[in-house]
């Protein structure tokens, strides 16, 4: 309740009608931003997205361990972030909870054993030796600037193409409409938040912003129900014991893993 969130500690804020809203920095400056918040506010402190949305700030080990060590049952997740979320990513395990989360997990949960994730190495070294060959500045001796964030999030796009379902994007090399798409609604997601008047659905959907979610959210789920029909239709052309015997001895597509487990 909020008489119960007011025992943390609150930041100096703008107003009480805006409250903390628009203070948030990005980048380095919102780095700073939090050091500074750590500094003087050791456990944690409530910050004031409007007058209808409290944001409890944690910092402190000891504050954060019970929350983070409790089990998906307990620990609510926040209903305004994941709610951006949910037109993109569905309910699947990141946003579920409950009966539904632990039916997820339990399918999930053999195709991440470490005898499974290991077969993959290959494709991780094979992915980071392109963003080497890139950046060759990065595999250099010495301090070096870099700028990390793109081409550090090009890279796991890549290896997660290649290990969900054996697609050579190589969107390290060259854009394409799918991961230009995906990097789109990440930053439309984050700037969102930031705009506490759009977080209504129906508002946010006769914005601007909100039909280019829509339509990079269509981009993205055709790709992913072609990819998944194909895949879908291979298996049952050839049966299932046909294709595992075929991929003896080398890495299986996660998307394998899940259609088959089904």
């Amino acid at each position: 309740t909020c008489r119960q969130l007011n025992k943390f500690p609150i930041p100096p804020w703008r107003n009480w009608l805006l409250g903390h809203t628009g203070m948030g920095q990005s980048m380095e400056q919102g780095l700073q931003q939090v050091d500074a918040l750590v500094a003087r506010y050791r456990h944690g402190c409530l910050w004031w997205g409007l007058p209808w949305l409290p944001i409890l700030r944690l910092f402190h080990p000891s504050t954060l361990r019970p929350l983070l060590s409790a089990s998906a049952f307990v620990a609510p997740k926040d209903e305004v972030f994941y709610s951006f979320l949910k037109p993109w990513l569905g309910e699947g395990l990141l946003l579920s909870h409950g009966q539904r989360w632990a039916r997820h997990r339990r399918l999930l949960t053999p195709a991440f054993h470490g005898d499974v994730l290991r077969d993959y190495l290959g494709i991780f070294n094979q992915s980071t030796r392109v963003l080497l060959v890139r950046d060759p500045m990065a595999a250099g001796e010495g301090p070096v600037g870099l700028e990390v964030l793109q081409p550090l999030s090009l890279l796991t796009l890549d290896t997660l193409q290649k290990c969900i379902f054996s697609h050579e994007s190589h969107c390290q090399e060259r854009p394409s409409e799918y991961i230009q798409a995906i990097l789109e609604l990440s930053s439309l997601v984050v700037r969102r938040q930031l705009q506490p008047l759009l977080h209504p659905w129906w508002l946010y959907s006769l914005s601007s912003d909100g039909r280019r979610f829509a339509h990079a959210c269509a981009t993205v789920h055709a790709f992913a129900a072609d990819v998944v029909q194909r895949r879908r239709h291979a298996l049952a052309c050839l049966g299932h014991q046909a294709w595992l015997d075929g991929h003896r001895g080398r890495s299986m597509d996660f998307i394998d893993l899940l259609l088959l487990a089904k």
